[in-house]
Formats: structure tokens, sequence, C-alpha cells
């Protein structure tokens, strides 16, 4: 409604001139209807006086029957200025005299009417001329005394015109006076009505802008206070309201503060101990990494050779104890590395079906043992994902399915849902509750190994799988219930198969004859990875530092085909400076691999930028040979062990 919609100032001025203009539309009226109606009244009652006044005057002249003695007190009478015509009749409704507009005697057949209107502008008045009953009274006695005769009780009639435009003048010039009144009235009543509005609405619009700035955040505003009343109530009331707010507010910016710098000086403290744990982890990765790449190194040299059944079997004990080492150091790796943002994806269309063959390859021996069964189904599907890093999350999740499967299958399919290729690993294991689905991704989370068992993994597993999935910019989603298993299923966009593109099959190239030169300063791991290279028939050349390689390549008189290289070297170079010396002397297509015991975020960051790949201490003899193959011969992708690495 339009009322509703109105300010405080205009409502004021509603309320103020309506009743007003109301109540002076009727007063003025009514005065203005009686006034005129007075005003025909006095015409009339003037009128009718004449009437009477001539009837009594032309009474002998009608009864003696003198017309000019009529003719004249007709045309006297003429002369006031709203009278028309005079009209005299005698009382067989004959006229006698006239002067000026001639009016009717009145019809004896009709009911007598004094008063009429003519028209629009003439009224007619009609007065009989009535004789004298008593001698005595009579005027016109004879000298004698004697009476004259009886008269009729009617001599005639004397019939008036009067002129209505005066009364109308009149009656004009009042409505327009009332209207003037009426306007100068309305006029004073909406001045003071605005006055009073303004002086009613000029507080509250100040508090209202006050309220505003209050709103906006200044909590200094104070409100000016005028009047009294409710107005001076409320202006007091808001401006002990923004005190208390403005008090309220400095208290709560102090306890921010203290908050905040309570915080900061707890996130300093956090970082603090962070780097400590950093540098702490590097140092002691470093120099656990260097006797464990020799332990592991030696122990494949040494599985090599003929033994005999209870020393094969020490072996693959001692090798499997260095192995669950080897993959605790690797998985937290793996998350330093992941967590430092320096592992980068490069993805691109690639085939699923040599993926799930070299899956099925590799794990097939270990549901065996397990007495379950690895059902991956072939595939033709091709997505657009990192291959090593793909491959490292399907491996993880397998991997996974295994461990928590006592009896029954695990089965990794594909299926295009639209656009996307969904990869799907199924098990029938002990499944996960819903409430624990989330807590599962998260690092060391083991839902059914309280005692820590090192043959159930270490719990960084699908804790790697999430970082890499939210890397590769893929989903992932997880379908479980408690005692019927668990589905893991990962969405990647659906690419188009490339022709002539490289064959993704791993391809283990024959090493024999490889010349391959290792630089390390620690003597234990050089004479440890040349044994095993030697044993896979590869010719190595080593030495402590760059300056004693070159002197050995001389002393053999041989070029090198890969470098081997060490990233902390005793002198002023490290094992990044020594590749790049390296392939100035022998050309920038020598292929180099780095190898380091130090996990700290800027060694792998160096690396990556100059596109050496990098191996992390302790290095597993697949993984090595792996490396070597891929470096000497990029056609084959580096697939085995740990993509990130």
């Amino acid at each position: 409604m339009i009322w509703r919609n109105q300010d405080i100032r205009a409502r004021v001025l509603l309320v103020a001139i309506v009743p007003t203009i109301v109540l002076g539309f009727l007063l003025t009226a009514i005065l203005t209807f009686s006034r005129l109606h007075d005003l025909e009244e006095a015409l009339q009652q003037r009128g009718q006086a004449l009437a009477r006044q001539l009837a009594a005057a032309s009474e002998f002249g009608l009864f003696a029957g003198n017309r000019e003695m009529l003719s004249q007190l007709a045309n006297s009478a003429l002369s006031r200025s709203d009278l028309q015509g005079v009209s005299i009749f005698d009382s067989n409704h004959n006229l006698l005299a006239v002067a000026g507009l001639q009016a009717h005697a009145s019809d004896p057949r009709l009911p007598y009417q004094s008063i009429t209107q003519l028209g629009n502008n003439l009224l007619r008045i009609a007065e009989p001329v009535a004789a004298t009953t008593a001698a005595d009274e009579s005027p016109y006695a004879l000298s004698d005394g004697e009476p004259l005769p009886d008269k009729p009780a009617a001599l005639g009639e004397i019939v008036l015109l009067i002129s209505l435009d005066r009364l109308d003048n009149r009656k004009q010039s009042q409505v327009l006076a009332a209207a003037g009144t009426l306007l100068l009235v309305l006029a004073i009543t909406a001045a003071l009505a605005a006055w009073m509005s303004q002086s009613v609405s000029r507080p509250i619009h100040k508090i209202a802008k006050s309220v505003a700035d209050i709103g906006r955040g200044r909590l200094d505003t104070q409100v000016p206070i005028e009047g009294g009343g409710s107005l001076r109530q409320l202006a007091e009331g808001l401006n002990e309201m923004t005190q208390r707010l403005q008090r309220s507010r400095e208290s709560l910016e102090q306890q921010v503060a203290i908050a905040t710098a309570e915080l900061r000086e707890r996130k300093e403290e956090a970082e603090h101990a962070n780097l400590a744990k950093s540098r702490f982890l590097a140092a002691a990765s470093h120099d656990l990494r260097q006797p464990m790449h020799a332990l592991g190194l030696f122990i494949a040299d040494l599985a090599n050779k003929d033994h005999n059944c209870e020393t094969r079997q020490l072996i693959e004990r001692i090798s499997a104890s260095a192995e669950a080492m080897e993959n605790l150091l690797d998985s937290l790796l793996d998350i330093s590395k992941l967590d430092a943002g320096v592992v980068t994806a490069n993805p691109h269309p690639f085939a699923l079906g040599p993926l799930f063959e070299r899956i099925a390859e590799e794990y097939q021996h270990d549901a065996a043992d397990k007495g379950l069964t690895l059902r991956v189904v072939p595939t033709r599907y091709w997505i657009d994902s990192d291959p090593m890093l793909f491959e490292r999350i399907l491996m993880n999740l397998v991997t996974n399915a295994l461990r928590y499967t006592t009896r029954g299958a695990v089965m990794v399919t594909a299926r295009k849902r639209g656009s996307q290729i969904h990869i799907e690993v199924r098990d029938s294991g002990i499944g996960i509750p819903s409430e624990a689905q989330d807590s599962v991704f998260q690092e060391f989370v083991q839902l059914h190994n309280p005692a820590r068992d090192r043959s159930k993994g270490l719990g960084l597993g699908l804790a790697i799988v999430r970082r890499l999935v939210a890397l590769l910019g893929h989903s992932i989603d997880l379908r479980s219930q408690t005692g019927r298993g668990a589905v893991f299923s990962i969405a990647v966009e659906a690419a188009r198969p490339q022709e002539n593109q490289i064959s993704e099959h791993r391809a283990i190239s024959n090493l024999v004859g490889l010349v391959v030169a290792i630089v390390d300063d620690d003597t234990l791991a050089m004479e440890s990875l040349a044994g095993l290279l030697r044993a896979w028939g590869c010719y190595v050349v080593s030495g402590e530092s760059m300056a004693a390689l070159i002197e050995a390549l001389n002393d053999n008189e041989v070029v090198p085909q890969v470098l081997i290289s060490d990233f902390r070297l005793p002198g002023p170079h490290n094992g990044l400076e020594v590749i790049a010396n390296l392939r100035q002397r022998y050309g920038p297509a020598l292929p180099g691999l780095l190898l380091s015991g130090d996990t700290g975020p800027e060694v792998i960051r160096r690396a990556t930028e100059l596109g050496i790949p990098l191996l992390h201490k302790p290095v597993r003899p697949a993984k090595l040979r792996a490396a070597v193959v891929h470096v000497f011969n990029p056609e084959h992708e580096l697939v085995q062990g740990s993509g990130t690495g």
C-alpha cells in the first residue's frame, strides 16, 4: 500500500492535512450554501416589501380606475436597479398600468403563488391589492363623513419582475470568497503541518542516519539529542548503546590481537619445530639410507650367487627385512615429496591395457601366496593422466586390497560412464565401516592393526593415493560395508587412442657390455653398486670424486654410456654439478642418474628443474635396473617401484 511505503514526514503531513481539507470543505460548503440561501431570501423579502408598498399606494387608483395615477406609480417604482417590470391588474385581471417588462396576471384556476422564478434570471412577485373595510379607517371618505360604498375584497394585483443577475453576481462573489478563504486556510494548515512534520521527522532522520553509520561499523557516532519525550529517550538510548558497542569492540579487538599474537607465536614455534624435524629427518634419512642402500645391493649381489637351501632361506629373510625397511623409507619419502609440492604431473593419453597387464604380472604371485584370486579384466580404454603416477595409485590400491582380504578375490576393472573411465579395485575383504571411510585416507591410520603389525603395512598407502589423485585432478570414491568388502573407484577423463605411440610395455633391455660410470664417496655403497652392475654384465668404472672418475676413465680408455652419481660428494662439486661437467666433456647426451640419501625438497626441486632422474637411497635392484634402462633408452617407461622417485 502507498500509505505503508511513505516515510514518517509524509505520514505526518497526511495526518495533518487530510482532516483539515475534509473539515474545511465541509464547513465552507455549509457556510456558503447558507449564505447563498440568505441572499435569495433577502431578495424575496425585499421584493415582497416593495410589492406591498405598491399595493397600498395603488389602492385608490384601482378603486377610482385612474390609469394615469397607476402608470406614474409603476414608473416611479421601476427606478430600482434590479426591478425589471411592474404590472398593475384590476380585479378582473385586466392590465391597467405597466412599466418595463410586462408580466401576466395570476391564473385564478391555479393555486395562488406570490413568488415564482421565471427562467434563469427573473423572479415574479405578486401581491393582491385589498380594499379597506371600514369607512372611518379609509383615507378616502367623503367630506361630510359619509363612507363610500362597499368595495370588493380585492381591487386588483401588483406583479413585479425582479432581475436575478445581481443575485447571481453576489452568489459568485460569495463562492469565490469562500474558495479563497479555504485555500488560504489550507495553505496555512500545510505550512503548519510541514513545520510540525519537519520538527518531528528531523530528529528521527538524524537517528536513522546515525543508526546506518553504526551499522557500517562507525561506533563512535553520536546521535544529536533534540526535543524531549520519547525522541530524547531514544537518542540517549542509542548513544549509550554505541558507547557499549565501542567498548565491546575494543575489548574484542584486544582479545583478537592477543589471540593472534599467541597463534603467531605458536605458528612460529610449530614452523621451527617442523624445520628442526625436517632437518633431523633429512640428516637421519641420509645417514640411514647410505647403509641401507649398500645393504640392499649387497643382498641382491649375494642372491645372484650359488648357495645351499639354508643359506638361500637366510638370504631371503634378510632381504625381506631390508625390503620392509625400504618400504617404510620410500613411503615417508613419497609423503614428504607430495607435501613439498615438488612432484609434477605430466598427463597425456595412454592405454590402460599394458598397465593392467603389469599389475596382473606383478601381484599374481602375492595373491596366490595368500590363497586369493587376482582377476584383472583386460581393457582397451585410454585415459588422460600421468602414467607413472597413476600406476603408483593403482599399485597402492591393489596392495591395500590384498593386505586386508583373507579369502575370496580381488578384481581390477575399468568401466566407461559418459566421458569418464572409472577404474575400480574391488575386494571381498573385511570392509570399512561408514564412519571410518574418511579417516582411512589419513597418514598412519590402520583400522585392523592396533598392534602395528609390520606385515600389514604402515598406513601410508591410501594417504599417498589421496594426494596423487588430488595432484592429477581426478576423483576417488569409496563404497564399503563391514564384512562385505570394499570398492575404490577413480574417475578419469577418457582419451582417444593415439596412433604410432610408443608401446608402454616394459622391455627389460640387455645391459651386457654397457659402460657405467659411478661417483660415490661412500666406499661401501660404491662397491655394492659396482658389484650389482657387474653381475648384470655392465662394464663399471668408479671413483670417489669427479677427478678420480675422469682419471679412471682415462686409464681404462673408455667413454661412459651411463653416469650414476651420488648427490653429496667431497670437494666443491655435488652430483648435479658432476653430471653437468661430465656432459661438457663427453657430450650433452650423456645419460645421467642421481642417487641421494637426502630427502630435502630443495634437492628434489633442483633435480626436477634440470630433468635428471633422482632415486633416493636405498634403491631396490629392480628399480635401479629399470632406471638405468630408462635413462639409456628413454623409449622405455620408468615404471618400477615408486613413480614419484
